[in-house]
């Protein structure tokens, strides 16, 4: 390797400098503070994990994500975690194994073999906060109000938010008997919103269910889907219903909490298709091609572990989250020059200024007084009249 290549990092690997890794963690701190605020409790995952445990449950899409090594110790195939939501789940469902709610958050690097966009970080800093052990709606509305207020609390600005359920599609799929194969086709199909491969591919079905089928392409828009949606799904299976009662009444409590957030709904939406059981949200900025945070509600997932639980929760990327959020972060300005000595009583003078949460720099040996700018230090320890002072930096 050239002397130049010894300095590259991986596309899509970044390291994050000083003073923005301040910034990263200033905020950290505070979401996790609002998160505990709201009864959730931290909780800290490892990074890498037998593969078999970390994918437990987890989709194809987690699979091609996931670096995976061999453990030299036991031979068997390890993942670095790729998401951390699966890991939350195990611990709810196979460690803590409470039977009444659980608020469980968290925050960390994760790292992923592919990216998933074009110019997506491929070593995010996954932070995001999960609700186990009730299925209603209520607490859809909880995890996606602490959502936006934690984008409220970086105040990113322009806001918007998607909202959809997974159950509508399900439910009509299911009662049209579709294959596995032609299910798979369709939801492709949905994704693109190509009207004229739904039209083919449900041109079998019940011409009731297949209108049905065929309307999801359009159900998309602001509130006005909704009454479309009651209109054109009267008669669906009682799933579907239930499903779009629920994406009702989390729409009103939403818009009663949050009332200038628009709101926009997709009926179609399926991200998420195979991992997700109910309702599905994402949040969106003007000129970012991509989900600035997301989640859904995952039921079950924990019956892996040995303990099936309703689950919902979201994500978002916490360097993505202080690069687009406006909030002033105070950083520790300036600093206190202390200078190379072995006065005892100088050391205990560091100690107290440092307990009451100066910022205190020794000086190394030779180091210049002007060295002290480069550090940041706008002050300086000086000895007068026998005690050691502080004193503004000498120009």
């Amino acid at each position: 390797m050239a002397t130049v290549d010894r300095w590259l990092l991986p596309d899509g690997i970044e390291e994050v400098l000083p003073p923005e890794a301040a910034r990263i963690e200033v905020a950290r701190r505070q979401v996790l503070d609002l998160f505990q605020s709201w009864g959730y409790e931290f909780v800290v995952t490892p990074h890498i994990e037998y593969l078999e445990s970390l994918l437990t449950g987890a989709g194809q899409d987690l699979d091609l994500r996931t670096f995976k090594v061999i453990d030299p110790q036991s031979g068997r195939q390890m993942g670095f975690r790729a998401d951390i939501t699966p890991q939350v789940a195990r611990i709810d469902a196979h460690t803590l194994r409470r039977e009444g709610p659980s608020r469980l958050c968290y925050a960390g690097s994760v790292l992923h073999a592919q990216p998933r966009a074009l110019s997506s970080s491929r070593s995010p800093i996954q932070l995001g906060a999960e609700l186990y052990g009730d299925a209603s709606p209520s607490s859809d509305v909880e995890v996606i109000s602490l959502m936006l207020a934690m984008l409220q609390l970086a105040d990113v600005p322009d806001v918007h938010m998607d909202l959809g359920h997974v159950g509508i599609y399900r439910g009509l799929s299911r009662a049209a008997g579709l294959s596995g194969e032609v299910e798979q086709q369709l939801f492709d199909a949905l994704q693109r919103k190509a009207i004229d491969e739904v039209i083919a591919l449900t041109e079998a079905v019940p011409a009731d269910l297949a209108g049905m089928l065929r309307a999801l392409v359009d159900l998309c828009g602001g509130p006005e889907v909704l009454v479309a949606a009651k209109d054109l799904l009267a008669n669906a299976p009682a799933p579907v219903l239930a499903a779009l009662d629920d994406v009702l009444a989390i729409a009103e409590r939403l818009s009663a909490r949050f009332p200038q957030l628009p709101l926009y709904f997709d009926l179609g939406e399926l991200r998420g298709y195979h991992y997700h059981t109910g309702v599905v949200f994402a949040v969106f900025v003007p000129g970012v091609g991509q989900a600035i945070a997301q989640g859904g509600r995952y039921d079950d997932i924990g019956a892996d572990f040995g303990r099936a639980r309703p689950a919902t929760g979201f994500s978002t990327d916490l360097k993505t989250l202080v690069t687009l959020g406006r909030a002033e972060v105070e950083l520790p300005s300036g600093g206190i020059w202390m200078p190379d000595s072995t006065d005892a009583a100088l050391w205990q003078q560091v100690c107290q200024l440092r307990s009451e949460g100066q910022r205190v720099v020794q000086a190394l040996p030779g180091q210049p007084l002007a060295a002290a700018r480069e550090v940041d230090c706008d002050r300086q320890l000086i000895l007068q009249n026998g005690l050691w002072q502080v004193s503004p930096l000498a120009s």
